[in-house]
């Protein structure tokens, strides 16, 4: 029998970078996009260069003014991407800051980290070329001190960006899209992640932290240093210490391990993700020389074919999606803010795991992960030795990809959210001799780096290889701790008869199999979850999600992609800005988080079909509105667990139907008419659950809702305002495509607008964006002083509509 138990505590990265050693290095860049300069040196002149905060990705804004039938807002059909890409535009770009150390910061050692550039990345120091890095999602940080100028005196740090090509297959984003930091520490400190943070035991009652603090000392001689590690309770207080005395050796790095052992902890999960603090202090005689905290969660996990997944303790299922990395209207900017609401959506909507495809994510998605309670499946890469696209990461991977994976995992490792490992996604050469060995290396480098977690995969049938049948996987499976499922949910029995120690995820379903992928999670202990593709819209890989029209004399169409002007994938459960889809709704009835929904088919016209693509969901709303349509046959889908549902129009029941086991879905053919369409679940004749949709009336109003009222005065925080086209009753008229017209004021600015119309290609950045199914949104970001936001929204015939948000 396989089975591995697993305990950990963690570091929240975040914290270990508020330090007063570590300060956030975003503020006040220069920008310039073009590829013919050379301004590494630091005497050259950038005067005319664009001002700038970081985070930053020049590929969301607003191209030169073009022929519009080429080019609309930031999207180009010159694009070399294309639908992978969604139409935007890479290039070279070009980042500068001038700064100084002050006279404390003599003789100390200066490093800068960055979190992720997209994507190739030079950086130079007044003139010196510190260094280049190839992908476009990993650390990555510097040593300054050798170049660095006196106290006092300019200092100039050049990065040259370069996202050219046909690299991805979504969104990527360009430029410094992720924070900076610079730390300035004594020479002997504690090294970048340096902290690594175990629990060898977990249970209710008692729990043992080890803590391991890597010490770097350049100097040439042996240092004697003084280890005082606190664990800090989520109320504050200390609740176990441990001291230990190491001599770090001369030019190099040593290690120091202390136990701490508390009695009661407060375990993590994603129902309680409560966090402690771990403080190391290190000390040289009275001095004290360096100091981190970083944010803790105490849990165990463990898994098998015979138990499932453990999580301390209890079988826990995982309700997953995967997401890329995009912000919708920001792009790929990572805001701490942007990326918090994203996990708070994904929990919101009854996820409590996310697969980070395909790549590493952010600091500050990770730590949002954390704080709110969300599982993680943590992925390094998309492609190996081979390509998915002609210049993507297959041309650096031999290279570099030891020193990517050790980047994620060494900066990721200590994350409570963070439960799995994956090595790759649908990688061509995954079960043949050549990916079977790079298999092999990249999972047990995974395991040396971490031996706390399992490693995945997620493979899918051959399709590339048509040669080659399902059980060709075999050798790969074999590999890995946890087998990779994409949409494969099909051969989950059979593969467990051939292997039954198999432990599988779902590592890509779709949505409109998300019943039958649900009842293999509640059924088999040995399926551990089901990670939908997608739990959000996100930009590239265009109208994969999409239905069409079409006659029903033709033959069913099998497009997957379509072209400009479609920039969106379309196949989320929640849109580009972060509402809900049908696909959303129904899944609440199979994660059994809502007992009954309702959605509406808008009308097919005579002689069409429609057709959906594998990723799609049919052209249906929770909406009984439908002007146009009266006397129209619709098709009404009811959703729910219930054996018996009723439908009603207007108080006259339309039908009764029983649902099988095998189904959530009861199927109604409606004639339209306005008013109130109601359907109720039954269970032993006695109701258990009703949903209504009633007829919106004529659009009176926009009402504009901010997802958070009060704001920090800091560049990292946003507040999110909903527009909605509202009748004189307030209820919203999903119908409603207007175009809207924003005024904006105050200590802040408009960061983004957006909407979630798969084919609008117009500006992310202007003031004014035209409704889609009744809503659009705008996206305020403070400038760091205290006051008042103020937005304004109008529309051509509607009473305007006005908020406010306080800057604290």
């Amino acid at each position: 029998m396989k089975f591995l138990l697993i305990t950990c505590s963690f570091l929240s990265t975040i914290h270990a970078f508020a330090q007063s050693r570590t300060r956030l290095f975003d503020a006040d860049w220069r920008f310039l996009k073009d590829s013919t300069v050379t301004a590494e040196s630091r005497d050259f002149n950038d005067a005319s260069w664009r001002k700038l905060d970081l985070p930053h990705d020049w590929s969301i804004e607003d191209l030169p003014n073009q022929s519009p039938d080429q080019v609309a807002g930031p999207f180009s059909r010159a694009s070399v991407g294309a639908t992978s890409t969604g139409y935007t535009v890479g290039g070279t770009g070009w980042y500068r800051k001038a700064f100084k150390i002050g006279p404390s910061e003599k003789g100390k050692t200066v490093s800068i980290y960055f979190d992720g550039v997209h994507m190739e990345t030079d950086v130079w120091l007044n003139g010196h070329h510190l260094g280049y890095h190839a992908y476009g999602y990993t650390p990555f940080f510097y040593d300054l001190t050798p170049h660095l100028l006196p106290p006092g005196q300019e200092n100039v740090l050049a990065v040259r960006v370069k996202n050219s090509g046909k690299n991805s297959r979504w969104y990527t984003g360009s430029g410094i899209y992720r924070h900076v930091w610079l730390t300035v520490a004594e020479p002997v400190h504690i090294a970048p992640f340096g902290i690594s943070i175990t629990t060898p035991q977990v249970s209710e009652k008692a729990a043992q932290i080890q803590v391991v603090t890597t010490v770097e000392n350049p100097s040439g001689k042996p240092v004697p240093i003084t280890l005082q590690t606190s664990l800090i309770a989520p109320n504050g207080k200390t609740v176990g210490k441990n001291q230990q005395t190491i001599t770090v050796r001369a030019n190099g790095q040593t290690e120091g391990k202390q136990l701490i052992t508390i009695a009661n902890p407060q375990r993590w999960s994603p129902a309680t993700p409560r966090l402690y603090q771990t403080k190391v202090v290190l000390l040289a005689g009275k001095k004290r020389l360096d100091s981190v905290t970083t944010a803790t969660g105490i849990r165990s996990i463990a898994y098998s074919a015979q138990t499932g997944f453990l999580l301390n303790g209890k079988r826990f299922l995982m309700k997953g999606g995967c997401v890329h990395h995009d912000n919708g209207p920001l792009g790929a900017v990572a805001i701490d803010r942007a990326e918090e609401r994203k996990v708070e959506l994904l929990k919101a909507n009854g996820f409590n795991a996310v697969r980070t495809s395909h790549n590493p994510p952010s600091t500050a998605f990770l730590d949002a992960c954390d704080r709110l309670g969300l599982l993680v499946i943590d992925e390094a890469f998309d492609m190996w030795q081979r390509p998915k696209k002609p210049q993507d990461y297959h041309r650096f991977f031999d290279e570099w990809w030891q020193r990517d994976l050790q980047a994620m995992i060494h900066r990721d490792r200590n994350h409570p959210s963070v439960v799995i490992w994956s090595i790759g996604n649908e990688i061509n050469e995954r079960a043949e001799p050549s990916g079977l060995a790079i298999t092999k290396k990249l999972t047990e480098e995974a395991r040396r780096l971490d031996p706390t977690r399992p490693v995945t995969e997620a493979l899918c049938v051959f399709w590339e290889h048509p040669g080659k049948v399902w059980t060709d996987s075999d050798p790969a499976f074999a590999l890995l701790d946890i087998g990779g499922y994409n949409y494969e949910w099909k051969n989950y029995e059979s593969d467990h008869q051939r292997h039954p120690d198999r432990v599988m995820v779902g590592t890509e379903t779709f949505a409109k199999e998300a019943f039958q992928n649900w009842q293999m999670v509640e059924k088999h202990p040995y399926v551990i979850g089901d990670f939908v593709w997608t739990a959000m819209d996100y930009m590239g890989e265009t109208a994969i999600g999409h239905s069409l029209l079409q006659p029903k004399t033709d033959k069913d169409s099998t497009i997957a992609v379509f072209p400009w002007p479609w920039f969106n994938a379309y196949c989320g459960d929640l849109d580009l800005i972060g509402f809900k889809k049908p696909q959303s709704h129904y899944r609440d009835v199979v994660w059994r988080n809502s007992p009954i929904e309702l959605a509406v088919h808008s009308p097919i016209p005579a002689g069409m079909k429609e057709t959906v693509t594998n990723w799609g969901w049919p052209d249906e709303q929770p909406s009984w509105t439908w002007a146009g349509a009266e006397g129209q046959p619709l098709q009404v889908r009811v959703f729910s667990r219930s054996p018996l549902v009723k439908l009603e129009l207007n108080g006259k029941v339309i039908g009764e139907q029983t649902i099988p086991d095998t189904s959530v879905t009861a199927t109604f053919t409606v004639p339209y008419q306005p008013g109130v369409l109601k359907a109720t679940g039954f269970e032993n004749g006695k109701p258990v659950g009703s949903v209504e949709l009633k007829t919106a009336g004529k659009p009176h109003r926009l009402r504009l809702k901010a997802d958070r009222s009060v704001v920090r005065a800091d560049r990292n925080d946003l507040s999110y305002v909903a527009v909605e086209v509202v009748d004189e009753n307030g209820n919203r008229i999903p119908s409603a495509a207007v175009p809207v017209s924003f005024q904006f004021s105050g200590e802040g600015q408009l960061a983004g607008v957006g909407n979630a119309n798969p084919t609008d290609l117009s500006s992310f950045q202007k003031p004014q964006k035209s409704t889609f199914r009744g809503r659009c949104l705008a996206i305020l970001r403070p400038n760091g002083k205290p006051g008042i936001l103020t937005l304004k929204a109008t529309a051509p015939g509607l009473l305007a509509g006005e908020i406010t948000v306080s800057v604290r």
